[in-house]
């Protein structure tokens, strides 16, 4: 499907700090931006954005894409299920041809049905659930590992490092979060690790008294939480509080400097399994100065995944000299792509032939140090 060309007749607007404007001019190649702007998780949609639109604006600087001038234009579904699939339509409606996003697993998928039918290239820089790309779509990519990955590294090192007795295994019930949880249980049972609760709360729960307590009565002297910060922070605290004195992991959707601002002491020593710090890399120094310079935070786990998923949509489309999907689509599966997360590289599938999570262990002031 060929990028049909024209002025936008709206154009989304979002105060996000430090965004960029992008000038709308017919010559454009629009990327659509999707992801949380608002919602309880719109910090890891600033984390997308502020990637996607730094690779936008150096892509530009250095002449575009195939003399083309790329042209991001967000769209918030609020890590909304339903909001997502209205904004895929909106996307289709508007005719971009090519999206970085969505950012939760349970958007992703509905998003991406709509996408693949439509004839539209996605890539996701955050959504890590391997049904996104397990259906045989040609065109759904991303520039992220697996929960099928992310689970046995964080179940690996609970049972080698950690040696706890009994683990609780417990979940937000949403695909991601379930997901990645499933994940650890089978990876610590293979190990003859006891996990003596598998149990999931609700997204949007404030009190976790009943949970503690049954944690309590369990037992356990470790609990892994499959979901996003917004609950593991109170989880943390109000155990705490409650006298529950255990070690707590969690994954990339909980590794974010807010689960400090709402859990407080109680985060410190929290073990989180997240990408490799792109922004260590000295490699990426120039970059990493260039988000600091318009006061952005380029520590994020989704950051550089971002960046990296734009900078592929647009070598993509210069390899295939051509904004045809079908064609970008052949060009990311038939190259390596020189990125500042790394050399990448798609398998059939659309995912990464390589990628690696990191256990870092979680501080109070919201930094990080890698495990030992």
């Amino acid at each position: 499907m060929k990028t049909k060309q024209r002025l936008s007749k709206l154009f989304m607007a979002i105060a996000l700090t430090g965004a960029a404007s992008y000038t709308l001019a017919a010559d454009t190649i629009k990327i659509g931006l999707a992801g949380p702007v608002t919602g309880a998780v719109a910090q890891y949609g600033d984390m997308q954005f502020i990637g996607a639109q730094m690779a936008i604006e150096q892509i530009n600087k250095k002449g575009g894409v195939s003399g083309q001038q790329l042209e991001g234009v967000v769209y918030d579904d609020a890590c909304d299920p339903k909001q997502a699939v209205a904004v895929a339509n909106k996307i289709v409606n508007d005719e971009i041809s090519f999206v970085v996003g969505h950012l939760c697993s349970s958007s992703t998928q509905p998003a991406s049905d709509i996408y693949e039918d439509e004839g539209i290239l996605m890539i996701t820089a955050a959504s890590t659930s391997p049904d996104i790309t397990s259906r045989g779509y040609e065109l759904i990519f991303r520039t992220i590992g697996l929960d099928s990955l992310q689970g046995p590294t964080a179940g690996n090192f609970i049972a080698d490092h950690v040696k706890p007795k009994n683990v609780a295994v417990i979940h937000d019930k949403q695909q991601y979060g379930e997901g990645i949880a499933t994940a650890v249980k089978q990876t610590l049972e293979s190990k003859g690790v006891k996990v003596g609760l598998f149990e999931g709360i609700n997204a949007g729960d404030k009190d976790f008294s009943s949970m503690i307590s049954k944690l309590k009565q369990a037992g356990v002297d470790f609990v892994y939480y499959g979901g996003y910060h917004p609950e593991l922070g109170l989880l943390l605290r109000q155990a705490k509080e409650r006298g529950l004195n255990v070690r707590f992991m969690g994954p990339e959707g909980v590794g974010n400097k807010e689960i400090s601002a709402i859990a407080g002491p109680a985060s410190e020593g929290l073990y989180v399994t997240l990408p490799k710090s792109f922004d260590q890399d000295p490699r990426n120094q120039e970059l990493v100065d260039a988000f600091k310079a318009k006061n952005q935070d380029p520590s994020g786990p989704f950051v550089f995944p971002a960046y990296a998923a734009v900078q592929v949509i647009a070598e993509g489309i210069e390899k295939a000299g051509s904004t045809d999907t079908a064609k970008v689509a052949e060009a990311l599966r038939s190259n390596t792509f020189d990125t500042p997360t790394g050399s990448l590289a798609f398998d059939e599938k659309g995912d990464l032939k390589d990628f690696n999570f990191v256990v870092y262990e979680w501080h109070q002031d919201g930094t990080k140090t890698e495990a030992k």
